[in-house]
């Protein structure tokens, strides 16, 4: 398990994005649509989401065989993404959103 990113929710999802491309100069967007964007920052990737499309939460990484054991071991159901990424939310405690998520470069890893 790795650490992925941070997820904000945002009304503006292009305006977050450029307010953190001003913000951290060398800041790279990895993805950007009207729900959610991914921005790489100093070190960190960020994700800003709209509330109804996904909660503020932290993520992490696995592969794609560690994603199925732990969502059947926390009951939880895995979604498939527009990105062919796999992943499931939690809840920590104090209500704090925790995705559990594998990528599609992941399973040709796998595959190979």
């Amino acid at each position: 398990m790795q650490f992925d990113h941070v997820a904000q929710q945002v009304p503006d999802v292009a305006a977050a994005l450029a307010w953190w491309q001003r913000m951290v100069p060398a800041a790279k967007v990895l993805y950007a649509d009207e729900t959610w964007g991914l921005l790489e920052a100093g070190g960190a990737r960020l994700a800003f989401v709209t509330a109804d499309e996904h909660p503020d939460h932290l993520a992490f990484k696995v592969s794609t065989a560690e994603l199925e054991r732990l969502a059947a071991e926390h009951g939880a159901q895995i979604a498939t993404h527009r990105d062919r990424s796999r992943s499931f939310y939690l809840q920590a405690p104090g209500h704090h959103g925790v995705e559990v998520i594998a990528y599609a470069d992941v399973l040709a890893e796998e595959a190979e």
